[in-house]
């Protein structure tokens, strides 16, 4: 498995403890430590530099251009790294979570060994968002010729891929980190316990659109009085917004920026509606969170990926233009002005969607198609 340290492959990875196969993890970034959560796996760490030199992190911060200079002599090269590794383990089949991160830069390594079968599994704006820009389409296109196996997180993406070049085996639509262990999720919700939180997902950055949400928030002030409003995972942007906005005065207005899983799920517990908003996303991993909590979404559709899901004033509202804030402002009202709608919209999601993310039933549907690609001769 070649992966950056994140979550999402941790909770993927997870679903092969104990499968009976021998897991290797090449960490594509190396954050030069040994993961505990995942302590069964033979992690690859460390590879990255010839010598992690006192205040290296220091100098990378302070000092960029003096770090590029140093790093060209101190950072060994990835690709030979990584076929030395390779060519030792002798692999059945390699996977890559993320193109960009994982699969291009070993993608000359794996055009050199055809007889290894090549997974990928497309995360994110992986693919609707880079696929604009010309120097990343070459990439796209050069990686989707290779990979014998495709997972992706949404029907979109599956096309999007066919469209440039890939015409082998398709393993299905999955949630990019596994399954939802629901039990776990139903127990942290309070049957008798009123929600009155709405929760926004805080992410501006390169794709998020946090920042509209919470300026069409503040043309409804007078409507959110009985609400708490919570923002997380908020990021500098987001946090200097709120700071210099008369958010800052609302007594009913928090912003919290590192959260845990696990402190997501418990603000979810009393939250009823769930706001993301952003040009470029895969499917929302956030919302499949927030329907699994029995919260209403309100989520954003780049390249109609949410509405996969979602039928727009039926089971969550969609937001079709990130940049109207006004129309952000009337779909929240709507939503405020409906408990009903909410109420059966929650309950079908209850029924048709939530019991398909059940770790098992997703875990089961992993091992298999694993087990139909090392059958694959």
């Amino acid at each position: 498995m070649v992966s950056m340290p994140c979550l999402h492959f941790f909770r993927w990875a997870e679903q092969l403890q104990d499968s009976g196969h021998e897991i290797y993890w090449f960490d594509v970034t190396d954050g030069g430590k040994k993961v505990k959560r995942i302590h069964w796996v033979n992690q690859i760490v460390g590879w990255k530099f010839r010598w992690n030199y006192p205040g290296r992190t220091f100098i990378k911060i302070n000092f960029p251009r003096l770090y590029d200079f140093i790093q060209r002599f101190n950072e060994r090269d990835i690709k030979k790294i990584f076929e030395r590794h390779l060519l030792e383990i002798q692999p059945e089949v390699v996977h890559s979570f993320a193109l960009y991160i994982s699969c291009t830069p070993i993608l000359q390594v794996m055009n050199k060994n055809q007889n290894i079968k090549w997974i990928y599994s497309s995360w994110g704006s992986d693919l609707y968002d880079l696929q604009n820009h010309s120097k990343y389409l070459i990439d796209i296109q050069n990686v989707l010729k290779r990979v014998d196996y495709l997972f992706t997180d949404c029907i979109r993406d599956y096309k999007i891929a066919q469209q440039h070049g890939f015409e082998n085996d398709f393993l299905g639509v999955l949630p990019g980190g596994g399954g939802y262990h629901l039990s776990e999720m139903e127990a942290k919700i309070k049957a008798k316990e009123i929600r009155s939180t709405i929760l926004i997902k805080g992410f501006q950055g390169k794709w998020g659109r946090a920042i509209n949400v919470l300026k069409a928030l503040e043309g409804i002030k007078d409507k959110l009085n009985l609400y708490t409003i919570v923002v997380f995972g908020a990021d500098n942007k987001v946090v200097s917004f709120c700071e210099n906005s008369e958010l800052s005065k609302w007594m009913n207005f928090s912003v919290l920026c590192r959260v845990t899983q696990d402190e997501v799920f418990n603000l979810m517990a009393k939250s009823f509606l769930l706001i993301g908003n952003s040009v470029s996303d895969g499917m929302p991993n956030t919302m499949l969170e927030a329907m699994c909590m029995k919260v209403f979404p309100i989520q954003s559709n780049p390249g109609g990926v949410t509405q996969e899901l979602i039928k727009d004033g039926f089971n969550g509202f969609l937001i079709e233009d990130t940049e109207d804030v006004e129309g952000i402002s009337q779909i929240i009202l709507r939503a405020l002005n409906d408990s009903e709608l909410i109420k059966k919209g929650i309950v079908h999601n209850s029924l048709n969607i939530i019991p398909n993310l059940d770790y098992d039933i997703v875990k089961k549907k992993v091992l298999q198609s694993y087990l139909s690609v090392l059958q694959d001769n």
